[in-house]
């Protein structure tokens, strides 16, 4: 489904990424695991247009999508949660999953958003509530639920797990299975090495701009390397 290809970004005459190469085949989990500063989050701009790439290309359903601008790449069917959440402070939770659907004109707008309410309850008891005041875990369903409001057939998760409690981050990667199960293909990327491989069907390592390693996730989970440097030496 999507297919990164040598690609080359950063910002100015910083290099963040160096000729990465990636699959994410439809329908699966892909995890993208690795150290802060990896580039991992660099990975999630390009894709969306964010940063543009020096070298290489981005193809998405066979389509080249490396120079599409970010509102075209959404129309196209790819949705971003960010990093930090990023939702609309000061509007309610009910205006942002409307936000979510700007690129859409059919009449399905609220029965999806009905949708997000049924998996997330708790924003439909809060939906005039404004975002700003959500909890950190409300606010992380609320961008989920935004960006699931543009029916993505690629869904793009940016650190969905930080700074959450655990319980919470129980939930959240709860719902990213879910969401599979329904038939939407997930990129992940995540710090919560444990979490991510346990749920995601393949991995790949980024290291300083460089993919070192890739393969299924249970084997990734096992690998010495990775056991040592994310695992604390020891898989449960």
């Amino acid at each position: 489904m999507l297919k990164i290809e040598n690609v080359v970004a950063g910002y100015g005459h910083i290099t963040a990424l160096k000729s990465i190469n990636l699959e994410v085949p439809q329908g699966s989990i892909v995890s993208l695991i690795g150290a802060n500063g990896a580039g991992k989050s660099t990975t999630m701009r390009s894709i969306m247009g964010l940063v543009k790439p020096t070298e290489g290309r981005i193809t998405f359903e066979g389509k080249d999508i490396t120079s599409m601008k970010t509102h075209d790449i959404v129309k196209a069917g790819i949705s971003l949660v960010p990093e930090g959440r990023q939702i609309l402070q000061d509007m309610s939770v009910y205006e942002n999953l409307e936000m979510g659907a700007y690129i859409r004109k059919d009449a399905e707008i609220n029965d999806d958003i009905k949708k997000v309410f049924k998996r997330f309850p708790i924003l439909d008891e809060r939906s005039y509530q404004l975002g700003g005041t959500l909890s950190g875990g409300q606010q992380q369903m609320l961008a989920i639920g935004r960006a699931l409001m543009a029916r993505p057939k690629l869904l793009l998760l940016d650190e969905p797990s930080m700074g959450l409690a655990p319980l919470v981050v129980n939930e959240i990667f709860e719902v990213i299975k879910e969401i599979s199960a329904e038939g939407t293909t997930v990129l992940l990327v995540e710090q919560n090495v444990r979490q991510a491989l346990k749920i995601a069907d393949y991995a790949y390592v980024l290291e300083t701009g460089k993919i070192v390693l890739s393969g299924p996730a249970e084997e990734i989970r096992h690998d010495p390397r990775v056991m040592e440097a994310y695992l604390g030496g020891r898989v449960e």
